[in-house]
């Protein structure tokens, strides 16, 4: 299994290309099961889970194409086509690596008018039921049903109908799931306290390219009004947001100064708050976004919160970096419940840090030192990284398989802008 080590305390300088969104792509990618014709997504990263769900797809009939960059981008350039669907059966052994996996229900049962899927997996960070999900499409007419680990609906004759949902609570992944549903269901259907998410708007912009109509993108209310069938498209992927943020993290950590290449700081509202009141400095640039750390950093208090909030997902690496200001820091995580797995890890290091229900009291202290250390989950993974690189002696963190779920050549990218981070394996 492959480990990652890193010998600590070099400040960064240089530049890092921010790579295709993770969680947008893996949320356009189940579009090209919406329409007979190919849907083409540029700047899609180089991860474990995008081949996961080309996997599922491939499951399902849809043929991929991968290409390299185009001329002056980056990122992989993919092509989705599904002009007949071959399975309407989303199976175990695919789905549960990957919580987005989830996110074929609303396609095939908006074309197919029928969906079986597997209940879903994903990193182990608490309690995170699909009942808004199914719900949702039960206002279009859907009917569900939950057996043996699976998920079965169907459309009513004639196919699904438009319908009114007032989520109780955002749902990223349910608003993603009804959206892709209703644009083929027939009458208009209006979703009330919808997610409103970047990736969501990107969502909702490639549908739109493929010939949806919905109104209210970006907002919480979304009105959309189905039509017959999609065309194909060809979008880009937007970039991606936590990566931003997570290389924003190591400068700050580090010190030093990096330019993030096709950052967009609208993207960025809370996470990039956040780090400004810690300290660091952030200036737009012709290519993306400047960032550095100028007179230290400084303990802060955040709270996670659903979009235009800070986050859950930049939560851990705000806790490794914080666990080197000055003073303390008071930290809430309010998405998830069990996501400080990384809390004992970043201990073993020498963070001083306290856990009290749902809130993390960060001290900080003068040095962290290398130890060996284990991944739990995606992010926590690269809060063990951000503290490696900002650490006394060497750092080696194992289980890094999770990191592969979402970042692309990490350790290519930051060994660019100076860091002494290398991967080896043991066979």
């Amino acid at each position: 299994m492959d480990q990652i080590i890193i010998r600590g305390g070099r400040p960064l300088s240089g530049s890092i290309h921010i790579s295709g969104a993770k969680n947008a792509a893996l949320t356009l990618m189940p579009c090209a099961l919406l329409s007979e014709e190919p849907l083409t997504l540029r700047n899609l990263p180089r991860l474990a889970d995008i081949d996961t769900f080309g996997h599922l797809l491939n499951n399902h009939g849809v043929s991929t194409t991968i290409e390299g960059s185009h001329p002056g981008e980056y990122g992989r350039v993919m092509t989705l086509r599904a002009n007949r669907i071959t399975s309407t059966v989303a199976p175990y052994d695919i789905v549960r690596k990957m919580r987005a996996s989830i996110l074929v229900l609303g396609p095939l049962l908006a074309r197919c008018g029928e969906a079986t899927v597997s209940l879903p997996g994903g990193c182990a960070i608490g309690n995170r039921p699909i009942d808004l999900h199914l719900k949702a499409l039960e206002h279009l007419g859907a009917e569900i049903e939950v057996t043996a680990g699976y998920v079965k609906a169907v459309a009513p004759k004639g196919g699904l109908r438009g319908g009114r949902y007032v989520f109780p609570t955002v749902s990223v992944g349910a608003t993603e799931n009804v959206v892709m549903a209703a644009v083929l269901a027939v009458g208009e259907s209006i979703i009330e306290n919808a997610a409103r998410e970047p990736e969501i708007v990107d969502l909702c912009r490639c549908l739109i390219a493929m010939g949806a109509k919905i109104d209210g993108v970006g907002t919480e209310r979304l009105v959309i009004t189905g039509v017959p069938k999609l065309h194909g498209a060809t979008y880009a992927v937007m970039p991606d947001r936590i990566e931003t943020g997570s290389y924003a993290c190591a400068v700050a950590i580090t010190g030093g100064e990096i330019e993030l290449i096709g950052a967009e700081d609208e993207t960025l509202g809370a996470t990039f708050d956040a780090l400004r009141e810690a300290g660091i400095e952030t200036k737009a640039t012709p290519r993306g976004l400047m960032v550095r750390r100028a007179n230290g950093l400084h303990g802060i208090t955040v709270s996670t919160a659903p979009y235009p909030g800070f986050p859950t997902d930049m939560q851990a690496q705000f806790m490794a970096m914080l666990a080197l200001a000055d003073g303390a820091s008071l930290l809430t995580e309010t998405i998830f419940e069990n996501r400080y797995m990384h809390v004992p890890e970043l201990a073993r290091m020498g963070a001083d840090i306290t856990v009290r229900g749902r809130s993390a009291v960060v001290r900080g202290v003068d040095k962290l030192v290398g130890a060996q250390v284990m991944a739990t989950d995606l992010r926590a993974s690269m809060s063990l990284v951000l503290a490696g690189l900002a650490a006394q002696g060497e750092t080696i963190v194992s289980r890094v398989y999770h990191l592969d779920r979402g970042y692309e050549r990490l350790e290519e990218k930051l060994s660019a802008v100076g860091a002494d981070i290398e991967r080896i394996s043991d066979g």
